[in-house]
């Protein structure tokens, strides 16, 4: 194995593993910030040592014995021992005073301590951004690129908001903690932000060979049913699981044989989960039943629910689709939600209606580097048959493309206006 296809492996290992070591180190620290520090070094040994020896049998394990190596070094060299030993047995007594709901809800030990993470990341003394940036970059492994692509901002704004994060609980002394009551509610809408763009990042990734990352979506699935069973009565909480477990039925249809992606329009609609499409029905119907079908997730999952009720895009309730992009305008003022809104509108009043508005958003300095405008402005262009606009809106979207097989599905498109545009 070439020097090149190591350090293919180290990565690829590394983002499964990372959130794993991470958890594990904190655990034993007691301090989030440091405990990502030392996973950083357990990294750049495998770097040094798997070129010269290969790729151990099980990496995982290498990766997490050497990482608390260097926990277990400093916490000599710091003199540390003795007074986090007295700080763990403190929780302890803590734990077991407390409330059993949480901690009978976490019972699954990788899960239980994931969340914990999280929580602890998403902690008030930071603002929401950082929260949610602090917790997908350290407990989640996104990358930096991956989540200013989720927030439409700069890597550096990012990596600043993250540094700031890390600084700030550094100083403040705050400890790996499970907040309960009040603590807790502060944190859950920064714990749903969370859950949502790890899942999004895993439904439509934003770089690398393939278009979808199963694995992040399945485990934004786990925590979003592990948080129903903590906050029940938190219409957000079944708004997000509703969401998730909409979008998720598509799988098997979002991709063809080579992997390469089938859009919605395109699906074949018999191959959607309709067990999955069940459980996000269901957890649709608890929103309402708890008064919350204005929140920002559940308006979201009633447009995925409009698809999923319907056989085809021609008897799509498209109004409907229109009116729930609208409330949630009233919410966020988004142009990602205008964007999509104009899409809808495309399909219930056709391409010159809704490419008014793609027009009108180009000025968005958010969607400067959006892949997404192009590509929806080429495909309302080739309807109207302004084809040779057309494959220079898709050209454009293809080279803002991050994703290969997206990237190669809008050459494709730009291939077929070009065929399209008269010599």
């Amino acid at each position: 194995m070439s020097t090149a296809e190591i350090h293919r492996s180290i990565l690829a290992v590394w983002r499964i593993e990372q959130p794993r070591l991470i958890t594990s180190l904190s655990r034993m620290l007691r301090d989030v910030p440091l405990a990502e520090d030392l996973t950083q070094e357990a990294l750049v040994a495998a770097l040094e040592h798997w070129p010269a020896t290969g790729v151990p049998e099980r990496p995982g394990a290498w990766l997490l014995a050497t990482a608390r190596r260097r926990a277990f070094d400093h916490l000599r060299r710091g003199k540390m021992l003795a007074r986090k030993h007295e700080a763990i047995a403190r929780d302890l007594v803590w734990e077991q005073q407390a409330m059993p709901d949480l901690e009978s809800a976490l019972d699954d030990d990788i899960g239980d301590e994931l969340l914990r993470l999280i929580f602890t990341a998403c902690h008030p003394l930071l603002s929401r951004d950082a929260r949610a940036a602090l917790a997908l970059k350290m407990i989640c492994g996104l990358t930096t690129e991956e989540i200013a692509r989720a927030f439409l901002i700069s890597e550096a704004t990012v990596a600043q908001r993250i540094v700031r994060a890390k600084r700030t609980l550094s100083e403040s002394g705050l400890t790996y903690e499970t907040p309960r009551g009040d603590e807790l509610a502060k944190r859950l809408a920064s714990v749903l932000d969370v859950v949502y763009l790890v899942f999004n990042e895993g439904y439509t990734a934003a770089r690398g060979d393939e278009w979808h990352r199963p694995q992040l979506c399945n485990e934004a699935l786990r925590l979003g049913r592990m948080l129903t069973a903590i906050a029940p009565q938190e219409p957000e909480v079944h708004g997000l699981l509703a969401l998730m477990e909409l979008n998720a039925s598509r799988g098997a249809a979002r991709t063809d044989a080579q992997g390469n992606p089938v859009l919605l329009m395109d699906q074949n609609r018999a191959l959607w989960d309709r067990l999955q499409i069940t459980r996000g029905l269901r957890s649709l119907v608890r929103v309402h039943e708890l008064g919350g079908g204005g929140g920002f997730y559940a308006l979201q999952a009633e447009i995925v629910a409009c698809h999923t009720r319907a056989s085809g895009p021609d008897d799509t309730d498209w109004q409907a689709i229109i009116r729930f992009y609208d409330a949630l305008l009233a919410r966020v003022a988004s142009p990602v939600i205008a964007l999509n809104r104009a899409v809808a509108v495309g399909m219930a009043e056709g391409p010159v209606a809704a490419l008014e508005i793609v027009d009108g958003l180009k000025a968005e300095p958010a969607l400067e580097h959006y892949h997404l405008l192009p590509a929806v402005r080429g495909d309302l262009l080739f309807k109207l048959g302004r084809h040779r606009e057309a494959r220079a809106a898709f050209e454009l979207a293809a080279n803002l493309a991050g994703n290969m097989r997206e990237r190669e599905v809008l050459k494709g498109r730009a291939a077929e206006a070009d065929s399209a545009a008269p010599a």
